[in-house]
C-alpha cells in the first residue's frame, strides 16, 4: 500500500469534527475524518496523520509539541504522496480574527487586554507575512529532500472571511485587515509551491463562495470550543470533504469540484 504523510495546523487536523482520530495526542485535536483521513480512504493510501492543532512551520521543521516530535521525522523517504497545509500560526491568522471580534472591554482587562492587543498590532503582523514565504520554502524545499519520490501538495486555507459584505462581530476594518492577511497567506503558499517544485490545492479559491458566513458554509464562525463540535473559525465536516475532494482530484488527474 502507498505511503501518504498529512503535515499540518489545526485547519488539517480537524479539531472537533468527531470521531477523534485514535491514538492521537490529545492537544493535536486530529480528527478522524479530516481530509487525510478522507482522502487516504478514497485512494486507498497508508495515512500517517501528524497534523496538529496550533502547528507552524518550526513544527513542521525541527520544534515538537506536546507528545510529538517534529512533524518531519514522519517522513522515511518512502512516501507517495505528502500535504502540507501550514503557515496560518506563524501570521496569527485565526487568533487576529479572535481578537478582532471580542469586546473592546475586553482589551482594557489586565494581562488579557495585552495579549489581545498584541494579536491585532500591525507591525508584528505586517513582520510576520514578511517572513512566512520564506519559512513555507524551507518546508517544501526539506519536504522535497526527505521525500523524494513523493508527490508533494501544499494545500493552502478555506477562506474564512467573505469575499466583500460584513461578518459580524467584526469591524469592517478588521475584516479589511483579515482579508488581507488570508490573500497574503495563499500567494506565499503558492509561491512556495512553485520555488520548490511542489503542487498546489488551492482551497482558498475552491472555497470563496463558502465562508462561514454564507449559505453552505465549509468553515465555522466565532462561538465557545466546546469538544463535541467543530472549533471556531476553522474548518466543518463539510469543509473537510470538499478539501478532500480537491486533493483526491488532483491526484487522481481529475478536474476539482466547482467552487459554487
Amino acid at each position: 500500500m502507498k505511503r501518504y504523510v498529512a503535515l499540518g495546523s489545526s485547519m488539517a487536523a480537524g479539531p472537533g469534527i468527531l470521531p477523534r482520530a485514535e491514538g492521537a495526542p490529545f492537544f493535536a485535536g486530529r480528527s478522524a475524518r479530516n481530509y487525510p483521513h478522507l482522502v487516504a480512504e478514497r485512494l486507498g493510501l497508508d495515512l500517517v496523520d501528524v497534523t496538529y492543532s496550533g502547528a507552524t512551520t518550526a513544527n513542521v521543521l525541527t520544534d515538537p509539541q506536546p507528545g510529538a516530535p517534529a512533524q518531519i521525522d514522519a517522513l522515511d523517504g518512502t512516501e507517495d504522496l505528502v500535504t502540507v497545509t501550514i503557515g496560518g500560526n506563524d501570521v496569527g491568522y485565526v487568533p487576529l480574527l479572535f481578537a478582532a471580534g471580542l469586546p473592546q472591554f475586553v482589551r482594557r482587562v489586565p494581562l488579557l487586554g495585552d495579549r489581545v492587543t498584541g494579536q491585532l498590532d500591525p507591525a508584528a503582523r505586517d513582520r510576520a507575512l514578511a517572513d512566512v514565504g520564506r519559512s513555507l520554502t524551507n518546508v517544501g524545499r526539506t519536504v522535497r529532500q526527505r521525500a523524494p519520490g513523493a508527490r508533494v501538495l501544499f494545500v493552502d486555507y478555506l477562506t474564512l472571511l467573505p469575499p466583500d459584505g460584513a461578518a459580524p462581530p467584526l469591524s469592517e476594518s478588521d475584516v479589511a485587515t483579515g482579508r488581507h492577511v488570508a490573500d497574503e497567506l495563499a500567494r506565499a503558499t503558492a509561491e512556495a509551491a512553485v520555488a520548490t517544485g511542489c503542487e498546489l490545492v488551492p482551497a482558498a479559491e475552491h472555497s470563496l463562495d463558502h465562508h462561514a458566513w454564507s449559505a453552505q458554509p465549509w468553515t465555522t464562525r466565532f462561538g465557545l470550543p466546546l469538544p463535541w463540535r467543530p472549533a471556531p473559525l476553522h474548518p466543518n465536516a463539510a469543509g473537510m470533504r470538499a478539501v478532500a475532494d480537491l486533493v483526491v482530484a488532483q491526484v487522481s488527474g481529475r478536474k476539482g469540484p466547482h467552487s459554487g
